[in-house]
């Protein structure tokens, strides 16, 4: 018998999607009530987006195509296979819950088999990941990589409000988009309003109008309430994303009838007529009333799908409220994974040779040139690693064989490109926050991406794609997606000249965000195996690399062998003492080190710990110093208020307490920026003479 159909579409499909739409209002509403009850904490609708939602679920393969939706999109999810007790797994806060383990909000959806990506609640974020995922897929596709899957016909979704388009995230990501002819379907889900802020207040024009100078861009406009208008343009726009022919862009005009938020009272900024009108909108009513008229749905069958579906989303209710709930002490599970990496023997870390002449022993390299060594080194071995950022590739491919090249501003790039050609180190946007958030993307897929930020002191415009969408993914999703992002970033002053934007520290701000593993070698065979070890990583590291060091003398060493890999949080000892600890990283270690040599002449044995790594950081190593010389001082050049040094010292001020025959100390940067005349800059950043001076002062107690 054939297969009963209404405008092109099988009578099946539309009864069980009108059947989803109301399971997803149904929803909304229970999640209120029990909101309202305590029995949930927050709450956020998909009300007024379902047939656009549903309409699109059935053009997207789950487990196949790759996804990022935003927190409207309730029927979205429902359409493509997360069940209503899921949902309200989520709403209950419950440890049972397949997107968070209660760890985030309802409606951030995730899920690792359908390859919904762990949503973060930031508004239009989720655009550059979604573009590094495109991105990864046309890669992976050439290649055999391990852990890495794609299929020659994916495509990435992300959708976000009318609101979110005004974040400068979503204009980088339309960039790149377009710009590498991406397999991304765009859907902006138009309510008319951002909160409270009507789309009048937000932007000149629609946004349909507003992207139309992307050239490769397809536009497409639809009334988000019609479902058989979405129905057929999705499969449309779709089909010719998964023939190559580029993004596109869909604007869709829903309706809000519920608040913003549990949070949130809409009738306080919205008239009545205005509400009236938009509840006469209602897609599911709609969509109700097409049914009907075409004889697909009797009147008492909708009513009859209308009720059975509250009913089992109340019975779903009862029984999530019983589910077990988080036990408190996995609160610090799933922050970070670290590898598992066996100290090196002394005997393998070369030691640099001593008396005249040793520093220009040809066999020593410089920290910069180990850190381009060791880049070439694991680019062969592993096909996963891209490197990217601004100015790392040397030419342009067509004048290439004509030129030197530049390979970053500091060479640590150097002939990447021409080794490996321009898939795998490549120039990005000048966009810091292009930069880390294709990278978290293309992380998602099993790829290890080494994105460069050029300059710390231009790091913020990436802040937050390395806070909220890189550092929280492993925790936020419980473990079920990582982030395995090498950031490269050139850091620190003493260059007479950088001045505030080329010479500043701020370590700090970084030590204070779960899930980034924060590395900053003060020499060659330091970063050569921190580097590695970076590499074999499932998390976000941030290797520091300092910019005076890169080319110091003092900092030379011969390039260890490719199996030399430093594990985080292990220090190392600089020098021997048993008078005083000096705890420093970084440029100041060989300030340290000068200033002990000081000391030595006055018959006082300093010891010297390089810390290496700062997340995590080795207490042991300090606490066994400590036990030895009764007296700290931590040394860096990040800004002495609220500095890492803080830490430190605060840690072995109650883990050293019975240890310490003096109050631990701290010398560190004048709380100002770096100047750019260079005895002012002297006077900013730590001296030697300093660094002595407050030994001596310790030394006294």
């Amino acid at each position: 018998m054939p297969q009963l159909r209404y405008r092109g579409v099988d009578h099946s499909e539309l009864i069980e999607d009108f059947r989803l739409a109301c399971s997803s209002r149904a929803l909304d509403d229970r999640a209120i009530t029990l909101q309202r009850q305590s029995r949930a904490y927050f709450e956020i609708a998909g009300a007024g987006h379902e047939a656009l939602g549903l309409a699109m679920a059935r053009s997207l393969r789950p487990g196949h195509d790759w996804l990022f939706p935003y927190y409207r999109d309730q029927a979205l999810v429902l359409g493509l296979g997360v069940t209503p007790r899921d949902i309200l797994l989520q709403a209950v806060g419950s440890c049972e819950d397949t997107s968070s383990g209660g760890r985030q909000m309802p409606a951030h959806w995730g899920n690792k088999a359908l390859n919904i990506v762990s949503q973060s609640s930031c508004t239009g974020s989720q655009c550059l990941p979604a573009v590094g995922c495109a991105e990864a897929s046309r890669y992976i596709l050439r290649r055999d990589l391990p852990g890495c899957v794609a299929r020659d016909d994916e495509l990435t979704y992300v959708s976000l409000g009318e609101g979110a388009t005004s974040e400068g995230e979503f204009w980088e990501s339309l960039n790149t988009a377009c710009q590498l002819r991406l397999p991304i379907v765009y859907v902006v889900e138009d309510n008319g309003w951002a909160i409270s802020v009507p789309a009048s207040e937000q932007a000149p024009a629609p946004i349909s109008e507003l992207v139309q100078g992307f050239r490769g861009l397809t536009v497409h406009f639809v009334d988000g309430t019609d479902y058989f208008a979405c129905r057929s343009l999705a499969a449309a726009a779709t089909a010719r994303v998964r023939a190559g022919d580029g993004p596109c862009l869909i604007h869709a005009m829903v309706t809000r009838p519920y608040s913003h938020s549990s949070q949130d009272t809409q009738s306080k900024y919205r008239s009545s007529a205005d509400l009236a009108e938009e509840g006469a909108r209602d897609p599911i009513v709609r969509l109700e009333r097409e049914l009907t008229e075409a004889g697909v749905l009797t009147g008492a069958e909708t009513a009859e799908i209308r009720e059975s579906v509250r009913a089992l989303i109340a019975t779903i209710a009862r029984e999530v409220l019983q589910a077990r709930r988080p036990d408190p002490a996995t609160v610090t599970h799933h922050v970070l994974a670290l590898p598992a990496i066996a100290e090196p023997k002394e005997s393998r870390s070369p030691k640099s040779p001593t008396g005249p002449g040793a520093e220009d022993d040809p066999k020593l390299i410089g920290m910069g040139e180990a850190i381009r060594l060791v880049l070439f080194e694991q680019m062969r071995s592993d096909e996963r690693i891209r490197v990217f950022g601004q100015d790392v590739a040397d030419a342009g491919e067509d004048i290439l064989a004509l030129v030197e090249g530049k390979g970053g501003v500091f060479g640590t790039t150097h002939g990447l490109q021409r080794e490996f050609g321009t898939t795998r180190c490549y120039n990005s946007p000048l966009a810091e926050a292009n930069i880390i958030g294709r990278g978290v993307g293309q992380a998602l897929r099993g790829l290890r991406p080494c994105a460069e930020i050029q300059f710390f002191d231009y790091i913020w415009p990436a802040m937050q794609q390395i806070q909220a969408e890189a550092a929280t993914m492993r925790w936020r999703s419980e473990g079920r997606f990582t982030v395995p992002l090498v950031i490269r970033v050139a850091i620190g002053g003493y260059l007479t000249g950088g001045a505030i934007w080329h010479s500043q520290c701020g370590e700090s701000t970084f030590t204070h965000i779960p899930g980034l593993i924060i590395v900053m070698p003060s020499r060659s065979r330091d970063a050569a195996g921190l580097l590695r070890s970076a590499f074999r990583c499932e998390d976000p590291v941030m290797f520091l690399e300092h910019k005076h060091l890169l080319r110091q003398k003092y900092a030379r060493d011969a390039l260890t062998p490719p199996d030399y890999l430093i594990p985080f949080g292990k220090a190392a000892t600089a020098r021997r003492g048993n008078d005083l600890t000096i705890v420093t990283w970084g440029a100041t270690v060989q300030k340290s080190l000068e200033a002990a040599e000081q000391l030595a002449n006055e018959s006082v044995s300093v010891e010297v710990i390089d810390l290496r790594s700062l997340i995590p950081w080795d207490k042991d190593a300090v606490a066994s110093s400590v036990a030895r010389t009764s007296r700290l001082l931590v040394v860096h050049e990040d800004m002495l208020t609220s500095g890492f040094g803080a830490e430190v010292a605060a840690w072995a001020g109650e883990a050293c307490f019975s240890d310490l025959d003096a109050p631990a100390s701290r010398v560190g940067a004048t709380d100002t920026f770096v100047a750019y005349e260079p005895t002012l800059e002297q006077a900013i950043l730590p001296q030697t003479h300093g660094i002595a001076a407050a030994a001596r002062r310790l030394l006294s107690y």
